[in-house]
């Protein structure tokens, strides 16, 4: 979701600015803009197309500067139109660009247009551009933390004023900020990997911080605008690997990495030892007597596969809480509950304030699964555990999703052990499934031209039915998600004993049912399923163990994984899904990385 660059250097920084744009567009967005300070005034340019066209307007225009700000925006305030692409002016004085929500914005609104303020978009964001400016008397500083004190909402900004071409000040609330110190300029982003290729010195802004960037100096300010020491931190270069490479789509790319992601997640664990999550962990669980987990989306359903896990190898209850119903309802908060969020990106706003609400609860024993070590989740979580997925820039979540669930069951195991439910024999061997889990992927991705078979007849279906059961149900809502997400073929999940309470009844030849049916102690019952399905004129299609004795015939399709993996067999069968729905969307001739209105990173409720 929206994308934040500004630069103010000793020389032009128009292709830093683009650059960083370019780096930021697996985001999603829907109409992009550049503002610069040129020729003694503010100058700007703005497109509804992709960041390519802005890099032409630019280039036309004759546009740059030594500073700019610049943006990639998801339509929230207004439509995805150039009048309300960002940045946004304010009497050709303040220029400034946004993410975020101002909630509070129609009464500050109303205010300004009793001032003379005129309105030429339909965003929130113009709304905070005029504020500036009415609070401008001079020094940027202080106007934008005047303006900044009156919002609320969550927000991440960059300014820029004609008066003070040598500057720029940047703010943020909820909403990720980062501050890059160059050797010939200084820099903000919403993301480090915007400033890849440009600096690699960074640093993470706190909320209700402001920051005001020179040439020569940075000086950031706390909430209450006193000076504040922030840690500068040295990042890795990732300009390598967002590299497309060989693949027509960063979804088949990442579909791909997910071995070295999941060896590079397992790097080093030679034992389940509360370490893991960090230094006080054995403490800290040692009181624990639940757990809560907190996430959204593709990490939700990682979350419901880990409570079986944990409940049946540890015996003690889990929660699982969509982030955003969770904070909106009453609950039933128990101090001695562990709280562990999981997200891609840590800056998730529904799970950042489901943490929040948790803690305001009471409850103070937190964790997360994160793939940001950076990130405000981590530092707002007293233990952690990040995975090494690496950069994930399509859309829909494919190696995060399975490097999570590699952490939810290192933590299922560290549980265990301290409860004493398992023994040396017992951990010597999940170590060796662990450890032989990247060739047992590797091995499931060499399906792909079965699965391409198959997705070429998906891509004439408009619905389809997931079936699943025990922890493999949560496998199915995964594989209806994906195959939503980038094909925008209806797909929904159900446990598999659920179809004859209503599902059956939308079953017939062209209702394709996807079974995941591994050789468990499910299995006869969902054998007992599929026939319902056949019996219907359903055609099934089968994600099989190569032992379940599910044989292929007319109206069933199998495809046999090459080996079972007991416990860990969620890991194993998403995978044959997420190429299912790949392919389908190739198929289909959908963006398989940009799924319309979908934004890759949520930083806004």
């Amino acid at each position: 979701m929206c994308g934040i660059v500004g630069g103010l250097a000793a020389s032009d920084v128009s292709s830093v600015m683009i650059e960083g744009l370019r780096r930021l567009e697996y985001r999603g967005y829907d109409s992009c803009g550049v503002a610069f300070f040129f020729d003694g005034g503010l100058r700007r340019t703005r497109s509804t197309a992709r960041v390519a066209d802005l890099e032409e307007q630019v280039k036309a225009f004759g546009l740059g500067g030594r500073v700019g700000i610049a943006h990639t925006r998801w339509a929230t305030h207004g439509a995805p139109t150039t009048a309300n692409a960002h940045p946004h002016f304010s009497r050709d004085r303040i220029a400034l660009v946004h993410n975020g929500i101002i909630e509070n914005y129609a009464e500050l609104r109303e205010e300004l247009l009793s001032r003379g303020y005129v309105f030429s978009s339909q965003t929130d964001t113009e709304v905070l551009a005029h504020l500036i400016d009415s609070l401008y008397e001079g020094d940027l500083l202080p106007a934008v933390q005047g303006a900044v004190s009156r919002l609320t909402g969550a927000f991440a900004i960059a300014v820029i004023c004609r008066d003070e071409p040598q500057r720029m000040v940047g703010a943020r609330e909820g909403s990720p900020l980062v501050v890059g110190l160059g050797k010939d300029g200084n820099f903000l982003a919403s993301d480090a990997m915007a400033l890849a290729g440009t600096t690699n010195r960074i640093i993470y802004l706190d909320d209700g911080d402001v920051v005001d960037v020179r040439l020569d100096a940075v000086r950031v300010y706390d909430v209450d605008g006193v000076e504040a020491h922030r840690e500068i931190r040295v990042v890795p270069d990732y300009t390598v690997a967002v590299e497309l490479g060989p693949y027509r789509h960063y979804m088949q790319k990442e579909i791909f990495e997910q071995p070295r992601a999941l060896a590079d997640t397992l790097q080093g664990i030679e034992e389940f030892t509360p370490r893991l999550f960090g230094a006080d962990a054995q403490g800290v669980f040692e009181q624990v007597d639940a757990i809560l987990i907190l996430a959204c989306g593709t990490s939700y359903y990682a979350g419901l596969i880990a409570r079986y896990w944990i409940e049946s190898k540890v015996g003690i209850p889990v929660s699982v809480e969509i982030a955003s119903e969770y904070l909106y309802r009453d609950s039933v908060p128990n101090e001695r509950t562990l709280v562990v969020t999981i997200t891609q990106s840590g800056e998730t706003a529904d799970t950042l304030s489901a943490l929040r609400h948790a803690r305001s609860q009471g409850m103070r024993r937190t964790l997360t699964i994160c793939n940001v070590a950076t990130s405000a989740m981590v530092r707002e979580c007293a233990l952690a555990y990040i995975t090494r997925a690496g950069h994930e820039i399509a859309v829909a979540s494919t190696k995060a999703f399975t490097t999570q669930l590699v952490g939810l069951f290192l933590l299922t195991m560290v549980f265990a052990r301290l409860k004493g439910r398992l023994g040396a024999a017992q951990e010597a061997e999940y170590l060796r499934l662990l450890r032989h889990l990247p060739a047992a992927v590797s091995s499931v991705l060499a399906l792909e031209p079965q699965i391409i078979a198959w997705a070429d007849v998906f891509a004439r279906y408009d619905n389809a039915l997931f079936l699943g059961r025990g922890m493999h149900y949560p496998v199915a809502l995964e594989g209806a998600l994906k195959l939503k997400e980038v094909s925008y073929i209806h797909a929904e999940a159900y446990p598999a004993g659920e179809l004859k309470h209503g599902p059956l009844a939308l079953v017939t030849e062209q209702m394709p049912v996807i079974t995941i049916a591994p050789k468990d102690d499910l299995l006869e019952k969902l054998k007992s399923n599929m026939a319902e399905v056949r019996s219907r004129g359903g055609q099934l299609y089968v994600f099989a163990d190569s032992n379940s004795h599910i044989a292929s015939e007319p109206g069933i399709h199998v495809i046999r994984l090459p080996e079972n993996y007991g416990v860990l067999s969620p890991i194993l069968h998403v995978i044959p899904l997420q190429l299912l729905a790949y392919h389908t969307a190739l198929a289909r001739g959908t963006d398989a990385d940009k799924p319309r209105n979908l934004a890759k990173s949520v930083t806004v409720e």
